[in-house]
C-alpha cells in the first residue's frame, strides 16, 4: 500500500518542481518492489497506477537528475519493475473474448472461483500504459491484449451503438445494460481518445467518433448527459455523476470546445452549490442522491479545467480552480494531509485520503495555474537522446496523461525501435546537426517556409539512398515535411524527431 501511494504521486513531486524528493522516492522504489505475493489485485487499478505511475517516472527519471543506465529509455529499474508489474496482469486477458477478469492474483493468476463479470472501463483501460510498455521492451504482447480489449468491446456494442456497464468477459453478454459516459464506462472512452493520439492511431478515433455520436443522440439532454438502455435508448437514470465531469476534457481533446464549455459550467454550477462534486447529483431534482452526497477529492472536474484552459484562456476555468483551491482548504484540510468529505450537504469528513488526491487532483490544479511548467511546453525546448537504436527526442511536451493523470511522453515509443521505413526520414536531416552533443539541451525558434536547402525534404518522395539500399516510405496523406504553410510544432511531431532549419 505505501509503494502504491510513493509510484501513484512520484510524477506529481516533480511537476511540482520537488525534485530532491523524486530522487529521494526513486532510489526508495530501485531497490525494487515485491510483486510475488499472495494477494488479488485490481488488474485496472494495477495498471493505472503502478504500471502508469513507473512508465511515467521511467521517462521523467533523466530529466529530474536521476542517473539513468546504458540504453535508456529502452532499458532501466523502473521499467522493467513496470514490465513485471504488467506481466502479472496477463492471465487476466486469457478469455475467449480476449476481455480481462477484473481480478487476479499477483501470484497464482486468476482465481478459479473469479466472477467473470467486468465493468467496460475495467476492460478498455489498458492501451496507453500497455501500448507504451510494448514500444520501449519491443515485447508486442501487452499492446496485442490491450487492443483485442478494446476491439472485442466494440464488437459487442449494441445495435444502437451504446455500451453497457459490465459484461461476463467468457460469453460476451451485458449483466449492466446501463450506457452513458461515467462510473463504470468512463475511461473505456477516455482511452480511445488517448490511445489514438498516443499511437496516431485512425481506428482508434473513429471508433470513438462513433460512440460519440450515439452518445449524443441517446444520452445528451440539455448539454447534460444522463444513462439510458444500451439497447432502446430510454432513460434509466436522470443523474449526473462527478465522474462524468472528464467528459468536457475529453471533447477538448477532439476539437469540441463549444460543447465541452458548455457542459462543463453546467458541472461547475453543482460545484458552487456544494464546494465540491457529490457522487450522484439528481438533474430533475437539483440535488444530491441519497447515500452518495460524498466527495473524495476526486480531480475530473479540474482535470477538464485546465484542458480546456489550455484550448480557450478563459478565466471562468481559472475561478473553479480558485473555488477548488479554497474549498479543499477550507473544507477538508486536516492536520496530517486532506480528508475525504463525507457529506457535502454538511461537509463532515471521513478517516481517509485517496492516493488520487495527491496523483491527479494536485497534480491538474497545480498545472492550471502554471503556464510555464514543462508538461506543457509547446516543442520548443527538447532533449536529444541517444539510445541503442540511433538518437531520438524527449521532453518535447505533447505528454498523454494516463486516467489516473500519469504522463507518458509519446516521443519515447519512437525511441527503441528500428524501422527500416522510416529511417531515411531522419538520416540526412539528423546528419545536419550530428555534432551536437549527446544529450544536449537547445532552443529552437520558429522555423522558416521550407523550400530552401535540403532539409526540405520531401516524404512522399518515392525513395532515398543510402549505402546501396533503396528504402520505400509509406505515404500519408499530410506531407509533413513539405508544406510551406505548416507550424514548427507539427514538424516537431514527425516519428518522434526534430527537424532543423539550414
Amino acid at each position: 500500500s505505501f509503494s502504491l501511494t510513493l509510484i501513484d504521486a512520484l510524477d506529481t513531486l516533480l511537476i511540482l518542481g520537488n525534485v530532491s524528493e523524486f530522487q529521494r522516492v526513486v532510489s526508495v522504489l530501485q531497490e525494487g518492489v515485491d510483486f510475488d505475493i499472495d494477494v488479488n489485485a485490481s488488474v485496472f487499478e494495477t495498471n493505472i497506477r503502478v504500471v502508469g505511475g513507473l512508465l511515467s517516472a521511467h521517462l521523467l527519471s533523466k530529466k529530474a537528475g536521476v542517473e539513468v543506465e546504458v540504453g535508456w529509455p529502452c532499458s532501466g529499474p523502473l521499467l522493467r519493475m513496470a514490465e513485471e508489474a504488467a506481466r502479472k496482469l496477463l492471465p487476466a486477458f486469457q478469455t475467449p473474448t480476449g476481455m480481462p477478469y477484473g481480478t487476479v492474483n499477483l501470484l497464482h493468476g486468476v482465481n478459479p472461483g473469479e466472477t467473470p463479470v467486468t465493468c467496460t472501463a475495467g476492460i478498455g483501460t489498458f492501451i496507453v500504459e500497455f501500448a507504451t510498455l510494448s514500444h520501449l521492451t519491443g515485447d508486442p504482447v501487452f499492446e496485442d491484449v490491450a487492443r483485442k480489449a478494446l476491439k472485442a468491446l466494440w464488437k459487442n456494442r449494441s445495435d444502437i451503438g451504446l455500451v453497457g456497464n459490465h459484461i461476463d468477459v467468457l460469453t460476451a453478454k451485458w449483466v449492466a445494460q446501463d450506457a452513458g459516459i461515467g462510473a463504470g464506462v468512463d475511461s473505456y472512452f477516455e482511452y480511445l481518445v488517448k490511445g489514438a493520439i498516443l499511437l496516431q492511431d485512425k481506428e482508434l478515433m473513429s471508433m470513438f467518433l462513433e460512440y460519440n455520436k450515439a452518445i449524443k443522440n441517446y444520452t445528451k439532454f440539455d448539454d447534460w448527459y444522463l444513462w439510458v438502455q444500451m439497447y432502446k435508448g430510454t432513460v434509466s437514470m436522470p443523474v449526473f455523476q462527478s465522474l462524468e465531469a472528464y467528459w468536457p476534457g475529453l471533447q477538448s481533446l477532439i476539437g469540441d470546445v463549444d460543447n465541452a464549455m458548455r457542459t462543463f459550467l453546467n458541472y461547475y454550477t453543482v460545484w458552487k452549490q456544494f464546494g465540491g462534486l457529490p457522487e450522484f447529483y439528481n438533474i430533475p431534482q437539483g440535488y444530491t442522491v441519497d447515500k452518495r452526497e460524498g466527495y473524495p477529492l476526486r480531480p475530473e472536474l479540474i482535470e477538464s479545467a485546465m484542458y480546456l484552459y489550455r484550448a480557450t484562456r478563459d478565466p471562468t476555468l481559472l475561478e473553479l480552480g480558485r473555488d477548488a483551491v479554497e474549498s479543499i482548504e477550507k473544507i477538508s484540510k486536516v492536520d496530517c494531509g486532506f480528508a475525504t468529505i463525507k457529506d457535502l450537504r454538511d461537509h463532515r469528513l471521513d478517516n481517509r485520503m485517496e492516493s488520487f488526491f495527491l496523483a491527479e487532483t494536485v497534480k491538474y490544479l497545480y498545472l492550471l495555474f502554471d503556464p510555464d511548467n514543462f508538461i506543457h511546453n509547446d516543442g520548443s525546448v527538447f532533449d536529444v537522446v541517444l539510445t541503442p537504436y540511433g538518437e531520438c527526442v524527449l521532453n518535447a511536451g505533447g505528454y498523454i496523461f494516463n486516467t489516473e493523470a500519469h504522463p507518458i511522453d509519446p516521443a519515447a515509443l519512437h525511441c527503441c525501435r528500428k524501422r527500416k521505413e522510416e529511417q531515411w526520414e531522419v538520416e540526412d536531416l539528423m546528419r545536419e546537426f550530428y555534432s551536437l552533443k549527446k544529450n544536449k539541451k537547445f532552443t529552437l525558434k520558429r522555423a522558416a517556409d521550407h523550400g530552401e536547402g535540403e532539409s526540405a525534404k520531401d516524404p512522399e518522395d518515392a525513395s532515398s539512398e543510402k549505402g546501396g539500399e533503396t528504402r520505400n516510405s509509406k505515404k500519408s496523406s499530410h506531407s509533413l515535411l513539405s508544406c510551406p504553410s505548416q507550424s514548427f510544432n507539427s514538424k516537431l511531431a514527425v516519428l518522434g524527431q526534430v527537424f532543423l532549419d539550414n
